[in-house]
Order: C-alpha cells, then structure tokens, then sequence
C-alpha cells in the first residue's frame, strides 16, 4: 500500500535568496531588515497562493549570546538561528526529524545544502526557481483580480429595461443617465 503524501513544506535560506534574488540587490547591505521583511511578505503570499508551509530560516549563528528566536507571521515560521547554528543545519535537522511523507523541499543555491537536502528525502530548489515561481504565481493572481474586476464591472453595468424604470422612480428628477 502506498504511503499518502501528507502537507508540503519550503524551507527557505533567507540570506541565501536574499543573496541571490535581483530586487535585493541594491538593498542587502544597508537595508538587510527591510529586505528580510519583504521576502517574508512574499513568502506568506507565495505560501497562501500554494496552499503549503513555510518556514523561512536566517543565520543568527554569529550573534554572541543568541538563544534562536522563532516567530509565525500570518502562517510562515520565521527561525532565526541560534548561536553557532547555521541556518543550513537548522534546516537540515528539521527535515531529519520530520515524517517522511511530507513532501519538503529546500530553497537554496548552496550546492552542498542541496545535495545534503537530497540524501536526507528533500527536493531541492535553487534561489533563481523560487523566484521565477513565485513572480510567475503573482502574474497569475494579478490576471486573475483584472479578470474578476472585469466581470464585476460588467454586471454592474447591465441593467434590464425594467430594473431601470424602477431605479428611475427611486431617483425621481435626479435621473439615471
């Protein structure tokens, strides 16, 4: 009997994608918090979008003193690793310890991070893939509301003769033209 497939999980290395992703370019330096912000924002979009979960992971291994924080914001985990814990072995202890029929795959451009990801039952995702599905993912969301607002406008607009006799009388000499 086959194993049912359970949830699906992306892990994320947040440095690694913000490292890697053209729109922080400009950015990753001197707004390091703003940019960690708006990938989380994509995520929990992308999340959504995809029905899945999400737990976006950060480095924090050199902050002295660091006990790892881990936070939910609108259903993505956010970890931040603890002292001397790199997001890398966070990720690869958490796929360890999960059932293995959850599907799990990992976003990173770290060659060894994805082979290790691979040997332990995870699919791997480089940073350019996760970007090019998320922003393919928005494109069809954005289409998708002009569609609906068109169709809205369209029967709102449409008023059989009858309606707007009534609608006519209700405004009295203020019109419906």
């Amino acid at each position: 009997m086959a194993k049912k497939i359970l949830d699906e999980y992306l892990f994320v290395d947040g440095y690694n994608i913000i490292n890697s992703w053209s729109m922080f370019a400009g950015n990753r330096h001197e707004k390091l918090e703003e940019c960690r912000n708006e990938l989380i924002n994509i995520m929990v979009e992308y999340a959504s979008y995809k029905e899945i979960k999400v737990i976006v992971v950060f480095d924090a291994h050199l902050v002295k003193g660091n006990s790892g924080t881990k936070d939910n914001v609108n259903g993505v985990k956010i970890v931040y690793t603890q002292e001397y814990e790199t997001a890398d072995h966070y990720i690869e202890r958490t796929i360890s310890k999960l059932d293995k029929r959850y599907r799990m795959r990992v976003a990173t451009s770290d060659r060894l991070e994805q082979e290790i990801i691979l040997s332990r039952g995870g699919t791997r995702m480089s940073a350019r893939e996760l970007e090019d599905e998320v922003f393919s993912g928005k494109k069809i969301i954005r289409k998708n509301q002009r569609t609906i607002n068109q169709q809205n406008n369209y029967h709102f607009g449409k008023m059989d003769e009858k309606n707007l006799e009534k609608l006519k009388k209700l405004l009295g000499d203020k019109g419906v033209d």
